[in-house]
């Protein structure tokens, strides 16, 4: 049923469109930095040109050929191709930044010709050394980060409730299982209250009939309120209905355009997450059915995978609101552009007595690297507020029909 609602979505025509782009922007980006690197004495001097041109080649269709086989379950092959491909990707970004800054500072050889080649030398091993980072801060684990929230209305019994949520740890070739078990340990030491999974949770190339020995280490996962998630767009991706099942086949809640509550005095909602970017009818929608008939002055949490929009959650009364999807930037400085497409892209944000919070991830996405900032698992701490209720939402249109509150 997912995989149809996706095929309904993309037309084969922008389907083609889509990947035309992609193949021409990750080529042309190959050709320019193999290019460049050519162009370094070194190189020039010691390094045969045909063996240079395959090495290109060879990882040029790494990250192709790797989705592809990850998909036809080729398992040991696709774990190389990703491993080499993925890397690939991470790497050739920033070699690319870094000798692209030199070629504007020098006119791409047209000024300070004499030290033009040299100046191109450094910025590859700098691109090298950041690459190096990049892979050793990815490599440990992720940090425990810490909030205290207050929310108006929560009971006084449910002060110093402790929520442990977790954000893309896109399991799938690389990072495996072995992986997941350690987070599942990292999370299993807070002594959390309840477990929050803010989608992401396999990779969105992944064959999911493959993926079932997830299950168990998945199902480790507990805690007295249990555990509860929300889909992200790589479980679109994956086929929403197949990752669904695997989430509740591991002991999860999953709440899908709706709320329920949780203990008395507050409510956990959810929304699914599509494919689409930016505002659109259809996620508002979602959103307003997953918030929709909700009982009088009980504080609210949202798990949203990302946010679109932040004041369709102060208008709602949501008293915080949490999601991840960004990963921070994960690559310096992808964080630049994902700062243009997301309100938040990491941390706290308290806006119209909404607390936002935004993951930057528990796990990487594509290449195996970070930079500058490791991942994170969230420890929020919640405090009942002194303070009186919470002020009634602005009034707006009537709730469209939703689901049935209880899950």
């Amino acid at each position: 049923m997912g995989n149809k609602r996706a095929v309904r979505e993309f037309p084969l025509s922008s389907v083609i469109l889509f990947v035309s782009i992609v193949l021409a922007v990750w080529s042309g980006l190959n050709a320019y930095v193999l290019w460049r690197i050519s162009s370094v004495p070194f190189v020039a001097e010691h390094v045969p040109r045909w063996l240079l041109i395959t090495a290109g080649v060879a990882c040029w269709a790494s990250f192709i050929l790797g989705r592809f086989s990850s998909r036809l379950g080729l398992s040991s092959l696709s774990y190389v191709l990703d491993l080499v491909g993925a890397n690939w990707v991470g790497i050739l970004f920033l070699l690319f930044v870094c000798v692209l800054a030199v070629d504007i500072v020098t006119g791409f050889g047209f000024f300070l010709k004499p030290m033009a080649p040299k100046l191109r030398s450094w910025a590859l091993l700098a691109g090298l050394l950041l690459s190096l980072i990049a892979f050793v801060q990815a490599l440990r684990a992720p940090v425990i980060r810490d909030y205290e929230v207050r929310l108006h209305g929560l009971p006084a019994d449910a002060d110093g409730m402790v929520i442990a949520a977790v954000a893309d740890t896109h399991v799938g070739t690389i990072p495996g299982k072995r992986w997941l078990a350690g987070r599942v340990a990292q999370v299993e030491s807070l002594k959390p209250d309840i477990v929050l999974v803010l989608g992401d949770v396999v990779e969105g190339d992944s064959r999911l009939d493959r993926q079932r020995d997830l299950i168990p280490v998945l199902g480790r996962l507990s805690a007295p309120l249990g555990v509860w998630a929300v889909t992200g767009n790589h479980e679109h991706y994956a086929g929403m209905d197949a990752a669904v099942r695997l989430f509740e086949e591991a002991g999860f809640r999953v709440l899908r355009n709706e709320w329920c509550e949780v203990r008395p005095g507050l409510v956990l909602a959810g929304v699914d997450d599509g494919d689409g970017h930016g505002r659109n009818p259809e996620r508002s929608r979602r959103v307003a059915r997953a918030l929709a008939d909700r009982p009088a002055g009980v504080p609210t949490i949202f798990l949203t995978h990302r946010i679109v929009d932040l004041h369709e959650f102060e208008n709602a009364g949501v008293g915080l609101c949490l999601s991840g999807h960004t990963h921070g930037g994960q690559i310096w400085p992808f964080g630049c552009v994902v700062g243009s497409m997301n309100p938040v892209v990491a941390g706290r944000r308290d806006s119209a007595g909404t607390v936002f919070i935004v993951s930057r991830g528990t796990g990487t996405w594509g290449p195996r690297m970070r930079l500058w900032r490791r991942g994170e698992i969230l420890r929020i701490i919640l405090r009942s507020s002194p303070a009186g209720p919470p002020p009634d939402p602005p009034a707006g249109p009537a709730p469209l029909p939703h689901a049935p509150g209880g899950v």
